[in-house]
């Protein structure tokens, strides 16, 4: 699925044929020659002939159409100056829906035959977002047209070429009518906060990457990381309900995750294999840079340095230090001192805070979840809040350890604190909370020291802090622990404070650190995990038990959500009850589709505890399953589906091929050993079917299959494999898989050494 390809679709009952391109990042070299880099820009004048039947697409209006008997010659109007990676065409039968904007740009979304009205969706947001990003920047969108199609086969989930957007269906189609009436509205959400999201993403590239390219794949964050960031911005603005921030918090976790490796790399980073700089460091860490950025400097100030930066550089191309340059100009300090820390070096901080008196000490080092010393030394926009969030301190912690002195704060706190703000004032004498990185906007993690750790669980169960900074609380925790510099048992008892939490972001974070923790606890300590899941049980319960399995009048789509994640997890760790009814739900979904009993959002619960029972002897559960798939006409349907299989239908022709990542993306612990002994045995058609020129696919099948081992000896088993199969589109990956791989090893040795755990776990 690269260069110029064939799709495939079924039309009628029968096989149908439509083309289309994908050129990023070197692959229209094997379309046409050119010089295929993006800082050489040219123009382009597009001809295509097809069958008369067949729309003809391409970056810029058509400008006039000849017959030659069944075929007819379109012509397509100039360019301007573009990257080769940007040019596209389509050809296919499509039915299509159109708008205009304010500024007069047509906007066409083209859809399969039949189905335009599920784009209608997406027409209004990039119609919505064409507006915003053109307002933003100060400078209008510069075509005349947007077009935005779906293809059936493409590897990845959108691609931003100028003028001619393509998605994958699932990310842009809208299967609102698939839904259950009662779950409309959270179906809605469900569909439309990715597709907005995407959306707005690919709209956003057609001013940072396309008028505005950078100049080499070094500085490929200055596309992806700018226009994750505005997506948010945009969205947020679109449906403030949303709070899309939080949900911006769960996506950049990712990317600290994987910077946190010793096999990360830095935003601006050497290009070995272009393939692989597509990952979480260019899109989700350099979108948290940016965010970081833009809080230190004023949301308004920036947004005018951005525009004089897209006045400057239009139609041509950028490097960052061209960025920090106009920054600089703009702002009237250094940006770039500030800044190339973040940028040129790997990994990211965690500040070790503590108090002495009314001295409060930071003292950062580079954070290694492999337990390494790291070299590196950030410059850090530090804040942080003592007692209220009506008493906050910023400053710049430009040295490895600085001290601060916090008594005007801690005085005030206990004087002017806010009922609203702080509901644990009436305790100050036990000491007042300080929460470092308000907001979450740093991209740092923090570790502090007992007594101020133990204050924050207070004001955690007071419900004094607010979402996104009890979000970031648990998730550092999380990340200490597997780095091995807090005890698991620590982790526990800090999880035990949430349980009465209602926020979903919260809940949901909480919800995955249960799940993996339960999955590391089967190597470390087998004979616990029944009691540790029971334990887990026992913090989901109470949400489960509020939310029920049906809907209720009124509700939030973020309690409808997060209903969904809760039974899941339930039937995860085998709750009787939950599983129960879960199956009595399944079967009457079996016998009636579209039953209000088993609506989009519980449907996961039903799925997860139907294929956990499962067995080699009864294959019922899985055969359901299966029909399901075959007969879903919603491309997120065949996604819940694909997510419970991974069986040898992956290297037939039952599931398209871009379609594998979500069957990869499912694979269980229970499966891990059935997985990689299948990715031996097939390993060359596996190359056959989903290596170089096929995308970036390949790598999905080495990072979910080799990930979710926690042993040395598993670890040099996949490293002696892959030697005598060198292949350089997965070289990062593999290494960095491996690594994670060897961090949980060292993870299982910890909690095999923690001696209170048993004590604990027994307790609960």
């Amino acid at each position: 699925m690269k260069a110029f390809y064939r799709g495939t679709y079924l039309a009628g009952g029968r096989k149908q044929n439509m083309a289309t391109t994908q050129f990023e990042p070197v692959d229209a070299r094997r379309c046409f020659p050119c010089w295929d880099e993006p800082a050489l820009k040219a123009t382009f004048e597009v001809t295509l002939v097809v069958p008369t039947e067949l729309i003809a697409l391409s970056n810029m209006p058509v400008f006039k159409q000849e017959p030659i008997l069944r075929l007819k010659t379109v012509h397509f109007k100039k360019s301007p100056l573009m990257s080769t990676y940007l040019l596209a065409f389509v050809v296919g039968e499509f039915d299509y829906i159109e708008d205009v904007t304010d500024d007069g740009i047509k906007v066409v979304v083209y859809c399969p035959v039949g189905q335009s009205h599920r784009g209608k969706l997406g027409l209004s947001l990039a119609l919505r977002a064409l507006d915003f990003f053109g307002e933003y920047f100060s400078m209008p969108y510069p075509l005349p047209k947007l077009d935005m199609v779906t293809v059936p086969d493409f590897s990845g989930g959108a691609m931003e070429n100028y003028g001619l957007i393509i998605f994958r269906e699932a990310e842009l189609l809208h299967d609102d009518a698939s839904s259950a009436a009662a779950s409309k509205r959270l179906s809605m959400w469900l569909i439309s906060y990715p597709m907005a999201i995407v959306v707005a993403h690919e709209v956003a590239h057609q001013w940072f990457g396309n008028l505005v390219t950078m100049e080499w794949w070094t500085h490929l964050w200055l596309n992806e990381g700018f226009a994750t960031w505005i997506s948010y911005l945009a969205v947020d603005l679109f449906f403030p309900e949303w709070n899309i921030w939080s949900q911006f918090l769960e996506e950049t976790e990712a990317g600290l995750r994987l910077d946190a490796l010793e096999q990360s790399h830095p935003i601006e980073v050497e290009v070995h294999s272009v393939d692989e700089v597509f990952d979480a460091i260019s899109y989700y860490k350099g979108s948290a840079v940016i965010r970081m950025l833009e809080d230190f400097l004023g949301g308004k100030l920036f947004q005018e340095s951005l525009s004089s930066y897209m006045k400057k550089y239009a139609g041509g191309n950028a490097k960052t230090e061209d960025l920090w340059r106009v920054l600089t100009e703009e702002v009237g300090i250094e940006v770039d001192k500030t800044m190339n820390s973040w940028t040129k070096r790997k990994g990211y901080p965690v500040i070790s805070v503590r108090l002495e008196g009314n001295i409060l000490e930071f003292k950062q080092s580079q954070f290694l979840l492999s337990g390494a010393e790291g070299g590196g030394q950030w410059i850090v926009p530090v804040s942080f809040s003592a007692g209220s969030y009506s008493r906050c301190k910023k400053f710049l912690l430009e040295t490895k350890s600085q001290s601060v002195d916090v008594s005007e704060l801690l005085d005030s706190s206990s004087k002017n604190s806010s009922a609203t703000d702080d509901k644990s004032q009436s305790q100050h004498d036990e000491g007042v909370w300080i929460k470092v990185n308000v907001r979450q906007v740093g991209l740092y993690g923090v570790k502090y020291e007992a007594t101020l750790a133990s204050q924050l669980m207070k004001a955690i169960q007071n419900n004094s802090l607010s979402a996104m900074d009890k979000f970031g609380i648990l998730d550092d925790a999380y990340a200490l622990c597997q780095a091995c510099q807090i005890p698991f048992s620590s982790l526990l008892l800090l999880m035990d404070v949430y349980r009465r939490e209602m926020d979903y972001i919260i809940s949901s974070r909480l919800i995955d650190i249960c799940l993996s923790m339960a999955t590391i606890s089967r190597d470390a300590i087998s004979d616990m995990v029944g009691q540790l899941k029971q334990f887990f049980i026992s913090l989901l319960l109470g949400s489960a038990e509020r939310l029920g399995w049906d809907p209720k009048p009124g509700e939030s789509h973020l309690d409808s959500l997060l209903r969904g994640e809760v039974l899941a997890a339930l039937a995860t760790f085998g709750h009787a009850t939950t599983e129960e009814e879960a199956r009595k739900r399944f079967q009457s979904f079996i016998g009636d589709a579209s039953t209000p009993l088993l609506p989009a959002d519980t449907r996961w619960a039903a799925f997860v505890t139907t294929i956990r029972n499962s067995t080699v002897e009864d294959k019922t559960g899985l055969g359901d399953l299966l029909n399901i798939y075959r007969k879903a006409e919603s491309v997120q349907e065949k996604k819940r589906v694909l997510h419970k299989i991974f069986t040898s239908m992956i290297l037939e022709d039952r599931i398209r091929e871009q379609d594998v990542i979500y069957v990869l993306a499912g694979i269980s612990p229970e499966g891990r050993e059935t997985a990689w002994s299948w990715l031996k045995d097939n390993w060359d058609p596996v190359l056959v079917k989903w290596g170089p020129g096929r995308g970036m696919l390949l790598t999905h099948f080495v990072r979910d299959i080799v990930i979710p081992f926690a042993s040395h000896q598993t670890a040099d088993e996949i490293e002696e494999f892959f030697t005598s199969r060198p292949n350089d589109s997965i070289h990062m990956t593999l290494r960095q898989s491996v690594e994670q791989v060897r961090i949980k090893a060292r993870w299982v040795y910890h909690i095999r050494q923690d001696s209170c755990l048993q004590e604990l776990i027994s307790g609960c």
